[in-house]
């Protein structure tokens, strides 16, 4: 007994570390067929049709029939999360019928989105016409904002004594330690 318990838990929390972005529901009606280089090409084709998209947002407008999302397409990982932000096959527009705050889904941030095509909307990309896929939205999904990566600052000396009253670099800044790194000699 104790043992299935046990099993059924490592379940549990491989599957919890697996979950998708957007719901089950709402991932049951998505067309998986859709790519989103062919809705690109013909949005009113699948006028109707649910669909999973992603990327990054480019501008957040409210307005009266609720928030209009402008996002920069790229391509899902298995979780829903945009990856490979360097390539994208174009834009699309999502309307949220409700109100989401600019300064929270702001410029940069990534998001992924399931929604109903509505067809095409043709507005200005800076001095072009361009025809945005237009969806109205089912289900959104902010990431949250990536932290940086931190590197140290400098060198890791492998003879440091973390007990030296005087630190890494000596006494005043002096250091009678030698530095070997690649092959090179250095004096502090």
């Amino acid at each position: 007994m104790m043992k299935r318990l046990l099993i059924f838990g490592m379940v549990l929390v491989f599957l919890s570390g697996c979950a998708h972005a957007i719901s089950r529901g709402v991932l049951k009606e998505v067309d998986r067929e859709i790519t989103f280089s062919a809705l690109i090409k013909a949005p009113n084709a699948y006028q109707g049709r649910v669909v999973l998209l992603g990327g990054i947002i480019v501008t957040t407008i409210n307005k009266q029939e609720g928030t209009l999302l402008e996002v920069y397409q790229t391509r899902l990982d298995r979780e829903g999360r945009p990856t490979n932000t360097d390539r994208s096959e174009g834009r699309f527009l999502a309307l949220y019928q409700g109100y989401l705050d600019s300064e929270i889904y702001s410029k940069g941030r990534k998001v992924t989105i399931a929604g109903t095509v509505q067809g095409e909307k043709v507005q200005l990309l800076g001095e072009i016409e361009y025809r945005y896929p237009y969806l109205i939205t089912k289900e959104i999904h902010l990431w949250e904002k990536e932290k940086p990566v931190q590197y140290e600052r400098y060198p890791r000396d492998l003879w440091y004594d973390p007990w030296d009253p005087w630190g890494p670099w000596g006494f005043w800044g002096w250091s009678s330690r030698r530095y070997h790194w690649y092959g090179h000699h250095w004096h502090h």
